[in-house]
């Protein structure tokens, strides 16, 4: 297979997308690792586990840091970006199943309040 023409086709992908899509994309990755991540930890796959956690640590803290300031509900998304980012540290370090189960349904229906509003705006 040709990777290059792989490669420039994801680029054109990502390029044409708008920013809504792209906030998108980050949600469904973090969601999707942190799946990852309780399939590793059920595998006792530490290594993985550790590098899906990570991911979504990186996730968050990226959204955090691109937030439009100006608006008063940013002040709230950031807060509920601390709390993930914070337990998602908690269950890095502690391999903690249970809390990694409770966080997952709460990083969905994020994405999906999202997905709401990009739907309804032109973002």
């Amino acid at each position: 297979m040709d990777m290059r023409g792989y490669q420039s086709y994801k680029e054109q992908a990502i390029n044409t997308m708008t920013q809504g899509e792209l906030l998108l994309v980050l949600y469904d990755e973090l969601v999707k690792r942190a799946k990852r991540a309780e399939i590793a930890l059920g595998k006792e796959d530490y290594p993985l586990f550790e590098e899906s956690i990570q991911r979504c640590i990186d996730i968050i803290r990226y959204l955090n840091d691109t937030l439009d300031r100006k608006y008063p509900i940013s002040n709230e998304i950031a807060r509920l970006y601390d709390f993930f980012s914070y337990d998602l540290n908690r269950v890095k370090f502690g391999r903690n199943k249970a809390e990694l189960e409770r966080l997952q349904p709460m990083l969905a229906d994020l994405r999906d309040t999202f997905r709401t509003v990009v739907g309804n705006s032109t973002m």
